[in-house]
């Protein structure tokens, strides 16, 4: 079960933004809490804010209106090197494309965040083989990105967001790039990340499939939540 202590308060969040001439409401007045190590999926039809309200979360955009609180942090008045130090510290990003680098292997990718971070070598590959590890991938450590398939790189990609501990994982669409049988391949290791409170775990997702396996879902449209399975109401 996840921590009762929210990790995650948006209060009466607006981002409004325009587009030429036209003004795009991406996000009306959202509410929301999330608990620490919940996995909370996000779904809804295209242009209903799901990606809006990540970007937030990530501390990529400011809202236009409302306050954004995560592990303590006022997202939406945080300046830009405290916004930096979180997404570095904070925050762990999967996307639909996996976003590694061709150059580096599996264990490079992985470890690659935490020597940006100044961690020394050995550390770095030591904490990187032990996610690795947890993702199945052990026996793949020393292959690049064009040898593995792409539920592999997915899975790489999941474990170089984890490495440096975050309080927050996001998953944008982390399956939407996979076929079905990588895609369950992916899933699992995302429930097992939530299983063993890994981190806090919110994967915005088209897929009920995926939706299914979150222990919450938040239902989006016009910008607004208009069910949320973890709500009491």
């Amino acid at each position: 079960m996840a921590d009762k202590t929210p990790l995650i308060s948006l209060r009466n969040v607006t981002r409004h933004y325009k587009t030429g001439e036209r003004p795009v409401h991406a996000l009306d007045g959202v509410s929301l809490e999330i608990a620490r190590n919940e996995f909370v999926a996000v779904t809804g039809p295209s242009g209903c804010g799901k990606s809006t309200l990540i970007h937030l979360l990530a501390g990529l955009e400011y809202p236009t209106a409302g306050e954004i609180l995560v592990d303590g942090l006022a997202l939406h008045s945080a300046n830009d090197k405290a916004l930096t130090e979180y997404r570095r510290r904070q925050v762990g990003l999967v996307f639909q494309f996996f976003n590694l680098l061709p150059t580096m292997n599996v264990l490079e990718n992985v470890s690659f965040p935490l020597l940006l971070q100044g961690v020394p070598l050995r550390e770095s590959e030591k904490r990187a083989a032990e996610l690795i590890e947890i993702v199945g991938l052990s026996e793949r450590w020393n292959h690049f990105t064009h040898q593995l398939s792409g539920g592999e790189q997915q899975r790489t990609a999941i474990a170089r967001a984890l490495v440096h501990r975050p309080a927050l994982l996001i998953a944008d669409e982390p399956t939407g790039n996979l076929d079905s049988h990588s895609a369950a391949t992916v899933m699992e290791l995302l429930e097992k990340i939530a299983a063993e409170r890994l981190t806090t775990l919110i994967v915005v997702t088209h897929s009920d499939e995926v939706a299914r396996a979150a222990t919450r879902r938040v239902e989006m449209r016009d910008g607004k939540v208009v069910r949320d399975s973890g709500s009491p109401s």
